[in-house]
């Protein structure tokens, strides 16, 4: 699984002019399920994000994470994070999972997520999303859980 991380002082989702998710402070999450990827890299993938620590203490050390600031947490798919990017001048999608896998774990890390933290929103799976957000650092990171066959 992969998870695009961006911290955000504020982070909206719309599909078809509808606002389907928004957060204030917080993570706005660009998730991508890969072939191989199961419920296991998900919910590590989660563990990760709840408790990575990108949001500043006391002293402006970024010691602290989504839970201790009891943040939102906008989760986002996008499949696209896994493209192969290796050779020509067209991505390959081959190592994203197909879709009906993808859309399952995403809806298990949403399920996983509002069970363990409560403050979530998303985007929509298979939809054409605008996602308007005001990146705080800027500070973006990529995490990464493979799948057993990759690790």
């Amino acid at each position: 699984m992969i998870g695009l991380l961006q911290r955000v002082r504020r982070a909206s989702v719309e599909v078809g002019g509808e606002t389907v998710g928004r957060i204030e402070r917080g993570l706005l999450v660009l998730l991508c399920a890969e072939r191989g990827d199961s419920a296991k890299e998900a919910e590590a993938l989660l563990a990760k994000l709840l408790g990575y620590r990108v949001f500043p203490d006391d002293a402006g050390k970024m010691n602290r994470s989504l839970t201790d600031i009891e943040g939102g947490l906008l989760l986002v798919p996008q499949f696209t994070l896994a493209a192969d990017t290796k050779s020509g001048t067209r991505p390959s999608f081959t190592p994203a999972a197909p879709p009906d896998e993808g859309r399952r774990l995403f809806e298990h890390v949403v399920r996983q997520a509002k069970w363990k933290h409560g403050i979530v929103e998303t985007g929509q799976f298979g939809a054409d999303m605008q996602v308007s957000l005001v990146n705080d650092g800027p500070v973006t990171f990529w995490l990464q859980v493979n799948p057993p066959a990759l690790r």
